[in-house]
C-alpha cells in the first residue's frame, strides 16, 4: 500500500498524450474518448487494480526525430465512464499524483505505454496544499482583466471562497496557456511556486495587451 491509496502505484502505466491537458493534485479532469486505440486502452485499465491513465503532453521534436513526450505528467484513476449511444466514452480521472516518465514502451498494444517514477512527487499523496503568501484579492482582479477580453467566465463567488490549491490547480488547468506554459505549472514543485508562474503568465499577458493597445 502507498499512502493513503488502497493499492500500490504500479512502475508502467498506460500514456495518453494530449496537449495541453493537465491533472494536477486532487483535481478530476473530464475526458471524451473516442479513437478505437484509446478506447482499447480504457478497457485494458479497467481491467487493472490501479485503473490509471497517464496524461502527458507531447512536445515538438527536432526535424528527422520521432514525436516525443514531456518527462513529467499526471496519473488519474478512471472513477467515473458512461458510454454514449454512438460508441463514445465519456470518463472522469481523478487526479492520484504526478509522475516522472522514464521510458516510453511500443509493444502489442495500439497505445503507449510507459515506465514511470513516483518518488519526486511524495507531496502528491498527502493532503491538499496552502499557499500562506497567496493575496487573493489583486489576484482576482487581475484574473478579471485577463478573462474579460477572452470572453471567459467564472463563478466568482465561489473563486473567492476556495480552498487556495482548489483554485490554484483549477485555473493552471483551465486557463488558456500554451502547451509549454502548462507544462511548467504541471512541475512546480509547491503550490505557492505554482501560483507564483500564474500570475507571472497573467502579469505578462496583461502587460502586452496594454503595450498592444499603446501601439494602436
Amino acid at each position: 500500500m502507498t499512502g493513503r491509496l488502497r493499492f500500490d502505484l504500479p512502475d508502467r502505466i498506460a500514456l495518453f498524450p494530449l496537449p495541453g491537458a493537465l491533472l494536477l493534485p486532487r483535481s478530476r479532469l473530464p475526458l471524451q474518448i473516442f479513437e478505437p486505440r484509446y478506447l482499447q486502452m480504457l478497457n485494458d485499465v479497467l481491467k487493472t487494480e490501479h485503473r490509471l491513465i497517464g496524461m502527458v503532453q507531447p512536445i515538438d521534436a527536432k526535424e528527422g526525430e520521432a514525436q516525443a513526450l514531456a518527462p513529467i505528467g499526471g496519473a488519474g484513476r478512471v472513477v467515473a465512464f458512461t458510454e454514449t449511444d454512438d460508441g463514445r466514452m465519456m470518463i472522469s480521472l481523478q487526479a492520484i499524483s504526478r509522475f516522472r516518465l522514464t521510458e516510453v514502451e511500443e509493444g502489442f498494444a495500439p497505445y503507449l505505454q510507459g515506465r514511470v517514477e513516483w518518488q519526486d512527487f511524495a507531496r502528491d499523496l498527502k493532503g491538499p496544499e496552502s499557499d500562506e503568501d497567496f493575496d487573493r484579492g489583486p489576484f482576482l482582479e487581475k484574473l478579471e482583466r485577463f478573462m474579460e477580453p477572452r470572453e471567459l467566465t467564472t463563478d466568482w463567488d465561489a473563486a473567492a471562497d476556495a480552498e487556495d490549491e482548489m483554485l490554484i490547480n483549477a485555473l493552471s488547468m483551465l486557463l488558456p496557456f500554451d502547451p509549454p506554459e502548462k507544462q511548467a505549472l504541471l512541475e512546480a514543485v509547491t503550490l505557492t511556486k505554482r501560483r507564483e508562474m500564474l500570475e507571472g503568465l497573467i502579469d505578462y499577458a496583461l502587460l502586452s495587451e496594454d503595450s498592444e493597445e499603446r501601439l494602436q
